[in-house]
């Protein structure tokens, strides 16, 4: 019997998620790290630090992670990592939700954190976002301004396509 197996793998790495990372492990340096931190507390909950190729059960289960402890307000962060840009959510244990996104890689990315729009919400790429569907946000005007590259997916998950990729290239 094997369909018992692997729900007990789905199980274990459902609760093992709070903990685990798909990424390479993040650092004290790692600005969004430290923003994410900044905003949750020292002794929050790492739900997880996910790629752009991370598998669907470990996106539910860094999603699970975040909810249940947005909804016990316990404090949790985490991020996801894609090319050029890294996003994230973080909860505090008075409940408040902040929402960080970097342009850039290393050291070096440019990292803005705002207090989040909108509830905590998993959107439809899997990924756990603060913003309502479609809407691209604006945290500290970076959209606005341009810094989001053209053709840029929206990296909250809504459905709506970059509205600074040029006409010709939707």
């Amino acid at each position: 019997m094997k369909i018992p197996h692997l729900l007990l793998l789905i199980l274990l790495s459902s609760l093992a998620a709070c903990n685990k990372t798909s990424a390479p492990a993040s650092n004290s340096s790692d600005p969004v790290q430290q923003k994410l931190q900044q905003y949750s507390g020292s002794s929050a909950t790492d739900c997880g630090r996910l790629n752009v190729q991370a598998t669907g059960v470990e996106s539910k289960a860094a999603s699970d992670c975040a909810l249940q402890a947005s909804q016990s307000k316990r404090a949790f962060y985490v991020a996801y990592d894609m090319p050029g840009m890294a996003v994230g959510v973080a909860g505090n244990s008075d409940g408040k939700l902040f929402t960080v996104q970097s342009q850039g890689e290393g050291t070096s990315a440019n990292v803005t954190g705002a207090e989040c729009p909108a509830q905590l919400r998993v959107a439809s790429s899997g990924r756990v976002t603060c913003f309502a569907p479609g809407d691209m946000g604006s945290m500290s005007g970076n959209h606005a301004a341009g810094a989001v590259p053209p053709g840029t997916p929206n990296p909250h998950g809504g459905s709506m396509q970059n509205p600074h990729t040029p006409a010709n290239q939707n």
